[in-house]
């Protein structure tokens, strides 16, 4: 684990400012377990950044889920009171400027709808991605509520 010198990383570490630091592996932390390994937490403290479109426009939608949740479409769909499906890697790219694996909660193409897996909210602390495959940050569960915006939400399929 190093300080960011990746430049997409970089640009997470500045959209954040002080008090946050993004860290880069060696080892992948694409998917939950492979962060959860590098890191050396649980899966359920991982919040990733999923992204799905509504049907209607096309706009985004960011659900940050706890690493050991999968995300319910339908809950969110009544959450936000429209039709939502799961974006491709093009979609994902196209609005939030970074691929698959990378998406940090913050800093999008283009402002997408949040909302918050409320199963973070047990966990002193979370790490999010860092704009890249092996890269991430440490923060509280409310510190992700004021930088992304979003409410937390029971998203969780049960």
């Amino acid at each position: 684990m190093k300080k960011a010198t990746n430049p997409t990383a970089l640009r997470v570490q500045d959209l954040l400012g002080g008090g946050f630091e993004v860290l880069e592996f060696d080892e992948s932390t694409r998917t939950a377990e492979d962060a959860a390994a590098a890191i050396g937490c649980t899966v359920a403290q991982i919040a990733k950044s999923l992204l799905f479109r509504t049907r209607e426009d096309n706009r985004p939608v960011l659900v940050v889920a706890s690493g050991a949740n999968r995300v319910d479409e339908k809950k969110v769909g009544r959450l936000l009171a429209m039709k939502v499906r799961r974006a491709d890697a093009d979609f994902v790219r196209e609005a939030t400027g970074f691929a698959i694996g990378g998406v940090p909660p913050i800093g999008h193409s283009q402002a997408p709808l949040v909302l918050l897996d409320d199963d973070l909210r047990q966990h002193d602390e979370i790490w999010a991605s860092g704009g890249t495959p092996n890269a991430v940050f440490k923060l509280t569960p409310d510190q992700l509520a004021d930088l992304t915006g979003g409410p937390y939400a029971d998203v969780a399929k049960r």
